[in-house]
Order: structure tokens, then sequence, then C-alpha cells
């Protein structure tokens, strides 16, 4: 039973409620038995049963909860930058994505990739985000579009999930946008995610979720309605893309139809707002995405206000989010969304794990949750998201194992 001590700040994240209540332990210890937390506390208190374990040194420094980020996009072909020189000189998302850029762009890319190109690809993202301290990565599709692409990426991350490292949950999203094939064909386009993809994706267990993207350029109220019905009788729990780009009245919709979560939200109506706290869904905010296509971030204190647990995650895609750095996230949530750093980190850890129902498992260090934590070379949680560096993690564990960083052992 490894014994982690010297722990300048232990972020247990213990509470269910409270955005900012990161149940914070100065001079703490932590202790786990193979995969599993057995006690988190102040070092005084520790038991004298595990005094004689086997030492762990966190050298005086933070130790959170492993990150969790929420809504990504892991798994495609290509890369944009042309449209990130194009979106400076002007032209706007849904002007790119008219003239055959944007979404569609990524979706050929894709579907020229092979299963082991996109595994490939996926697994080095994947990688490179341990080290950053993330331990579990929401991973959708969306950029397949048709049954064999589709297909093809949920089993990327089948078999991501059998290797060591971050956590997969993965989401169905074949409802991204109407793929270019199907453009004088919605009706068409839509029964096939209802009577074929999701059928599939349902029939293997390749997914948790089945997302919309709710928006002028992508699916109507009425159509998502109609998804989601489809996906929750074959247990594919609501996930959306809601009001990005324009107050859809996607955040309605999810509470609605019992959403685990409702992403972006830069412009959720006062009505969205209290419609989320009401049904209980999460708000995922992603301030990456935000501050590329330079808009007005969400109204991310109305919703802390209202009730509405906020997480925070990077939305990592090619086009409009192309980074998976998760604490740059962070960052931009405290500067442009006016969070608190202990706000962030909740909603990048607890509030995260509720926005992929693992809320019991991770997101949290208490007894009886998964040893997934992070080391982060800072005394607490203001000073590390005050000054930002390229990675101030020091060492990634996972079910117990260090599988990133500098060994602990004393």
């Amino acid at each position: 039973m490894p014994l982690l001590e010297n722990i300048s700040c232990l972020a247990t994240c213990a509470s269910p409620d409270g955005q900012d209540d990161i149940g914070a332990i100065h001079d703490a210890a932590l202790v786990w038995k193979d995969d599993r937390i057995m006690w988190a506390g102040p070092a005084e208190d520790l038991p004298g049963s595990y005094v004689g374990e086997e030492r762990w040194e966190a050298g005086g420094r933070l130790v959170i909860p492993g990150l969790i980020d929420c809504h990504t996009h892991l798994a495609f072909g290509g890369w944009r930058a042309g449209e990130f020189a194009d979106r400076i000189r002007g032209r706007s998302y849904l002007e790119l994505a008219a003239a055959g850029g944007g979404i569609a762009s990524t979706v050929r890319a894709t579907r020229a990739l092979d299963e082991e190109a996109l595994l490939a690809r996926a697994r080095e993202f994947r990688s490179e985000m341990l080290a950053l301290g993330v331990t579990t990565i929401e991973a959708k599709s969306g950029y397949g579009l048709d049954l064999e692409t589709e297909l093809r990426t949920l089993e990327v991350y089948r078999r991501l999930s059998s290797e060591p490292g971050p956590r997969l949950s993965a989401t169905c999203l074949a409802a991204h946008v109407v793929p270019p094939e199907a453009a004088h064909d919605r009706a068409g386009h839509i029964g096939r995610i209802i009577e074929q993809i999701l059928p599939a994706v349902a029939d293997k267990n390749l997914a948790a979720f089945a997302d919309v993207f709710v928006e002028e350029s992508a699916f109507s109220v009425r159509e998502a309605r109609r998804i989601f019905e489809a996906g929750s009788a074959l247990g594919l729990r609501p996930k959306l893309h809601a009001d990005q780009l324009t107050d859809g009245g996607g955040a309605v919709l999810a509470a609605e139809v019992g959403a685990v979560s409702a992403d972006h939200l830069e412009c959720i109506s006062p009505e969205g707002i209290a419609a989320l706290a009401q049904a209980g869904v999460v708000g995922v905010t992603l301030p990456i995405a935000t501050l590329y296509l330079n808009q007005d971030p969400p109204p991310a204190r109305a919703m802390i206000d209202a009730g509405v647990a906020v997480a925070v995650a990077t939305d990592f895609n090619p086009g409009t989010a192309p980074t998976y750095h998760l604490p740059l996230a962070m960052m931009l949530a405290c500067t442009r969304q006016r969070m608190t750093p202990a706000e962030v980190l909740k909603g990048a850890t607890r509030f995260a794990a509720r926005a992929i129902d693992r809320e019991t498992e991770i997101g949290s260090l208490v007894p009886g949750a998964l040893a997934d934590f992070a080391v982060i070379d800072a005394p607490d949680v203001d000073h590390w998201l005050y000054h930002y560096r390229p990675n101030a993690c020091r060492a990634a564990i996972v079910g117990g194992e260090l599988l990133a960083g500098r060994p602990l052992r004393a």
C-alpha cells in the first residue's frame, strides 16, 4: 500500500456540491491499495496502520484528482491550419463551412485513413495528454458521418482503452453535421443515424453516449429530439453541442431529454441556464474554442450562481480547438470566464466526471475512488493556474500506477 506524503495541498474534491469546494487539505498524505484510494487527510492524522507502508514523496507539491477532459474529438484525419489563417483575415466559421471547409473537410480526411492510422494519431495525442495530468478523456466520433467510419473511429477508442494510459469514455457524434453527400437528403441521413449507425454502435457496445450538434448549421431541436429518442431507447445517454454560435434552444432541449451534459453554451439564454439548473445537467465550457473563434465566453458566472455545475474541457479538434492542453483551458476559464482557480479545478475533475457519468469512480480522492491523481509543481491551486507554464505536472498516476512523469518513491 503506497503512502504519498509531504503534500503541500491535497485537493480531494470530496463534496458533490459547491463549485469552489475542492476539499483542500494542507500538509496532507494519501494512501492507496492496488487501484483504489484507501485514505486521504492531514499527515498528522495518518492512522498508525499506514506508517510502515511503502513511502512515496510529493516534494511539497500540490496533489489533485487526475484531470478529466470531458469533451474531445480525439481521432481525426488531417489538420485545418489554413482555416486558422482565414479566420484571422475575417472569414467566419459558418462562411468557411459553407465553402466546403470546416467539419466537412475533416470528414474527407478522416474517411481516407484506415483504422491503424487513426489509432496511431489518437495514441500519440492520448500519451501527450497523460503527461499533462489528464487521466480520463471523453472521445467523440463525428468525423465519419457514415456507418463505416463512425464504427471505425469508435473501434479505435475501444482498442485504446485496452492500452495503459488515460481512461476513455466514448461518445457517438454521428449527428455532427449533415455530410456533403446528403446535402439534399437530410431526412435520409437522419434516418441512417437512427436506423443504422446508433443500433450498430449499441450492438457492439462502442459508446456510452449519443451527441448531437444543435445549431443552425447542423441539426434543429426537432431533429435532435428524434435522434435522442432513438439513442435513449438503445441505452445511449444524450449529450449536446448546444448554443455555441446562436441561441438555438439547445440548453432547454438538454434539460428536456435528461442529457448528462450540454457543451459550449456561449450563447445560452437565461431560460437555458434555469433549465440546466433545474434538470441537473452539467454545463461544459470550452474556453479554447471560444478563444480560437474570438467569441465572447459563455456566462459561467451566471450559470454557477444559478446552481449549474460547470465543467471545463478542451474541445480538442482540428478546426476550432487544435490543442489538447487542458491546463491551458483551465487558465483561460479563470481569465476569460471569471472562474476562480478552485472553481476551475472542480470543473476539470469532479464535475467533469459527472459530465461523463463517472462521478462515483473518478474526479475525487476519497476512500473507494479509483487512484487516479496528478502531482503538480505548485504549492496550491491558485499558484498553479496563476503561474502558467507549458507543463507543471510532475507525475500522473492512473489506477495506482505511475504512467507519466518522475518516480515518486522516497
